[in-house]
């Protein structure tokens, strides 16, 4: 079988990876991919939007599965492109159609979801130029801090948490005046919650679903938590506080709920779903939902599963998920993202890396790389530039094994957190 993945991060070298230690994997193609992507198969310079360009590329290639790593194209309806299209009709897309890619691409409908479905979730308002007025008035009922979440797709960025009641009446007129564009013509402020951050991923064929081993990560730039969010410096699976007990509540509160929902709105979701949730004393509380697995994230549990992936993601195409068996490794995994000076604002990319060669006991996963032309070495090309994933059976061995493989890998203004999974030692068993 031919595979495509479409996306150019460490998500999609991470599965890129796993999927070709499948024996049913033929050709893998990538796109647009990076310089990690490229040792594992065939990059296609094609933006991960050129719905045509991508449709051409399954024709020509005989490509018979695509899997989207980003939630752009997803959003965009990628998935109904290839079922409207009788030459592409019978490859096996992996993702959601637009209706079900809305649980990303709108804060408002995943809210209205979640409060349709009983699941359990932060007490929200939703807000536009028309009832700002209302808006300011809930806002001034709750309690500091104060969320505020643009309701469409804004890179990342469109979460604010503000600690005055001054700075969210502002930030709250920034946003529906287009801070944000389009993605803030609509605002939901949502009541924060206060606990332990963790995500929990679902492969489902749309009748049956398993559970991924879940991960934690960390958004911020510096050590513990401080400074500005990013993309995500780093992740640890499983999540130690994530005993039986917990993860029952989450599958019988939430997910099996969520899945009832999408059946009841006659949505045919096939695919990954990400479900980031709050530790609120022991309860899980869904944040937020995505439409494809995270990153780092996925750096960080792909390792972890010892199935065939291709053999799973077959079986969601063809409804027989429940027919496959999830095995999962017992060690624990701990990721760290080594990213470029001055990330997530401004930064110089361009930069030759060395060490690659000399990393053991981990897996590299390129984020933000390409190959130079001149030298056909690798050098930096965005701010997010590698995830390193180690395996070992405590968070102590496992963190050993992956800094001291980080510290071998150099490039101009590297860095990187250096205390990714140290709040989980007081869990350790």
């Amino acid at each position: 079988m031919n595979v495509l993945i479409i996306g150019a991060g460490g998500r999609e070298h991470a599965l890129g990876w796993k999927i070709s230690q499948s024996k049913q994997c033929d050709k893998l193609f990538f796109t647009p991919g990076n310089a990690g992507t490229a040792e594992a198969g065939t990059n296609v310079p094609l933006d991960v939007n050129d719905f045509e360009g991508i449709r051409k590329l399954c024709i020509e290639e005989q490509i018979k599965m695509v899997v989207v790593g980003p939630e752009q194209p997803l959003v965009e309806g990628i998935v109904d492109f290839f079922g409207a299209d009788e030459k592409l009709n019978d490859v096996a897309i992996i993702g959601p159609g637009k209706a079900g890619a809305q649980l990303e691409g709108s804060k408002a409908f995943a809210k209205q979801f979640m409060t349709e479905n009983g699941i359990p979730t932060a007490s929200a308002f939703e807000v536009n130029q028309n009832n700002l007025t209302e808006g300011i008035e809930y806002l001034r009922t709750v309690a500091a801090p104060y969320v505020l979440k643009a309701d469409g797709l804004a890179a990342g960025k469109g979460v604010l948490i503000l600690h005055s009641l001054e700075e969210a009446e502002k930030e709250l007129r920034a946003m529906l005046g287009g801070k944000f564009g389009e993605a803030s013509e609509k605002v939901v402020i949502e009541q924060f919650l206060s606990g332990i951050e963790l995500s929990v991923f679902v492969l489902t064929d749309g009748e049956n679903y398993k559970l991924l081993p879940s991960a934690k990560d960390y958004k911020r730039i510096g050590e513990g938590d401080t400074g500005p969010n990013t993309g995500g410096m780093g992740a640890v699976s499983p999540v130690i506080f994530a005993d039986k007990q917990f993860m029952e509540k989450v599958e019988q509160r939430i997910v099996i709920p969520t899945m009832k929902g999408l059946k009841k709105r006659g949505i045919d979701y096939k695919g990954f779903l990400f479900i980031g949730l709050m530790n609120v004393q022991g309860d899980p509380f869904v944040i937020e939902y995505n439409v494809r697995l995270g990153d780092p994230e996925a750096e960080c549990i792909l390792p972890r599963i010892q199935s065939d992936l291709l053999a799973l993601l077959r079986a969601v195409w063809e409804g027989n998920l429940h027919e496959q068996e999830l095995e999962t490794d017992d060690r624990h995994a701990v990721t760290v993202v080594m990213v470029s000076g001055g990330y997530p604002g401004n930064y110089k990319k361009g930069f030759p890396v060395s060490g690659l060669d000399s990393t053991k006991e981990c897996v590299v996963f390129h984020s933000g790389t390409s190959v130079d032309v001149e030298t056909a070495g690798i050098k930096t090309s965005g701010g997010r530039v590698f995830a390193l994933t180690a395996l070992d059976f405590s968070i102590e061995s496992t963190r050993k094994a992956v800094y001291k493989n980080v510290k071998k890998v150099e490039f101009t203004a590297v860095a990187f957190r250096k205390d990714i999974g140290e709040d989980l030692m007081a869990y350790k068993k």
